[in-house]
């Protein structure tokens, strides 16, 4: 495993995706890419990355394969199958599933891979799209040492705090977590902001106050100013987010937890996206207040 990662195949170039995928090519990596809408590659094309028709073309090249997709199931889709990654690898490939998807996915994978004799990382990110851009991202790990060692020099192309945190599953886990001190802090900005406007205060000015004390956090100094400029562009869909804490409750029912906050941001975020509103970017849960759908 101490041989070097030259050729590196990425599947799902979306809002994340595509800067990720950037960055590993700006690092000196041979490209392969595939993705569903081919269009959105072309930028990566034109650096230098090679496209490829589909996962099961890419693989047999790839010394390691990223993939970004969106739901469990697109995880499923493009790792399992007789078109899909483990069964038209090479044997030795690394597997770096970065998607946020179950941990008992993330399992199966380890265990699909191992008996094809390669080795697979569950390395779920946050830090959303400014974090995709910069190569700031947090990159949480499951999985065997030695694949975590030989693919650290790219989760560094990509991100800067990385940290492994167990075997496979363990990084799945980590990112659960994350989105539920997410969904706490992001209510609670929303919340804090509707008060203040109903208060007649001005929001901006209050924001001033609040977000450098101890109330203070990334979704109220981010996206905080974001709500209040109606800017809900997504650098994390609601449609993901909502997929997300329904895979921490799922988990969390597993192992017999009652999780009060984490079931009332799932049902917050079940209205906004029966609003319509599943492609606009997390921070339209300050619409569902505004409209007093809350």
């Amino acid at each position: 495993m101490s041989k070097e990662i030259r050729t590196v195949g990425f599947v799902g170039l979306g809002v994340m995706g595509n800067p990720m995928a950037g960055h590993l090519l700006a690092g000196g990596k041979r490209l392969l890419v595939n993705t569903r809408s081919p269009q959105k590659a072309q930028n990566l094309l034109n650096s230098g990355a090679e496209w490829r028709e589909s996962p099961a073309e890419l693989a047999p090249d790839c010394d390691a394969i990223i993939t970004m997709v969106g739901y469990p199931t697109d995880v499923e889709n493009v790792y399992f199958g007789p078109k899909g990654l483990i069964a038209n690898c090479k044997p030795g490939t690394i597997f770096i599933d970065m998607s946020t998807s179950r941990p008992d996915l993330a399992v199966k994978i380890a265990e699909a891979a191992g008996a094809a004799g390669c080795l697979a990382l569950d390395a779920p990110v946050s830090g959303g799209d400014l974090g995709a851009r910069s190569a700031t991202l947090t990159i949480m790990v499951g999985g065997p040492q030695a694949a975590y060692d030989a693919a650290l020099p790219l989760f560094q192309l990509m991100g800067k705090t990385i940290v492994r945190q167990g075997g496979p599953g363990a990084g799945q886990h980590t990112k659960m977590a994350n989105q539920i001190a997410i969904a706490g802090s992001l209510t609670g900005t929303v919340e804090s902001l509707t008060y203040a406007r109903s208060a007649g205060l001005d929001p901006s000015t209050v924001l001033l106050s609040i977000s450098s004390g101890s109330a203070g956090s990334w979704q109220l100094s981010n996206l905080g100013p974001r709500m209040l400029k109606g800017d809900f562009a997504p650098g994390f869909y609601v449609k993901h987010f909502l997929k997300d804490l329904r895979i921490a409750l799922d988990a969390a029912k597993f192992m017999h937890l009652h999780l009060p906050m984490l079931e009332l941001a799932e049902s917050l975020f079940t209205r906004v996206s029966n609003e319509g509103m599943d492609n606009l970017g997390t921070q339209a849960l300050y619409c569902l207040y505004e409209k007093g759908l809350a």
